[in-house]
């Protein structure tokens, strides 16, 4: 593939600010003198999606979902994009069903769950706690990909989602308080190595970092934007 073949295309919107962030990290990271020593970028920021978490839990509006998801990727594959990042960690429990309607998508999406875990096993972390929403928790998607590497996955008890939903809704909004800080420093800090499993957290983790004493953060989306610029710079 030509550099100028090599078209990222971003699912977002799932929220808008996690999807800003994605951006302001691609930009950091594909560091460039002038603008077209980037590669292409394709924003579909769809914030009028359904809820994956509710969809997930619920069975809520799935095959709206679903169907908006695959119009989306559809069109990102239309506009060139070779590569393509779903900004939600919930959203890849229905990348099935999105392949059977868009099969051709199937080659292009890089998965940021199974890039993180083979990221955390490259680091031979053995033990590690997921934040994330309910849905990505429930749903044992991480869980599952871990235990296949031999790594053990520590989840927040279930009393504790609503402060997980608290830290996600607060950068949703774009509304942060002190109480937001202490709850996500708690949760953060209680192990030596987590993984920040909703595209919302990490926006926390940069905000708070003077308050992190986690010694392994680890942020799926900006993992991906890092294994591409690699694939990028080789082409």
């Amino acid at each position: 593939m030509k550099k100028e073949e090599f078209v990222i295309g971003i699912l977002g919107g799932m929220g808008t600010y996690a999807t800003i962030h994605l951006f302001e990290q691609y930009a950091e990271e594909f560091k460039a003198e002038k603008e077209w020593d980037r590669p292409r970028i394709i924003i579909d920021n769809r914030c009028t999606m359904p809820s994956r978490v509710r969809a997930f839990l619920f069975n809520e509006n799935v095959q709206q979902l679903v169907s908006e998801m695959a119009d989306s990727m559809k069109h990102l594959i239309e506009s060139g994009c070779t590569k393509i990042i779903l900004a939600c960690n919930t959203s890849h429990l229905f990348l099935p069903e999105i392949f059977e309607i868009v099969p051709e998508a199937k080659d292009k999406v890089v998965n940021i769950i199974y890039n993180c875990v083979e990221k955390i096993e490259r680091d031979k972390i053995k033990e590690i706690c997921l934040l994330a929403s309910e849905g990505t928790i429930d749903s044992r998607i991480y869980q599952n990909a871990l235990s296949e590497k031999g790594i053990k996955c520590i989840v927040p008890d279930k009393s504790e989602y609503s402060l997980l939903r608290q830290c996600i809704e607060a950068v949703k909004q774009n509304k942060y308080s002190e109480d937001i800080k202490n709850i996500f420093s708690d949760l953060i800090n209680r192990y030596d190595a987590c993984i920040l499993g909703c595209t919302e957290l990490p926006i926390l983790w940069s905000k708070y970092i003077d308050d992190v004493n986690c010694k392994n953060v680890y942020d799926p989306l900006l993992n991906v934007i890092k294994i591409l610029k690699k694939e990028y710079e080789n082409e």
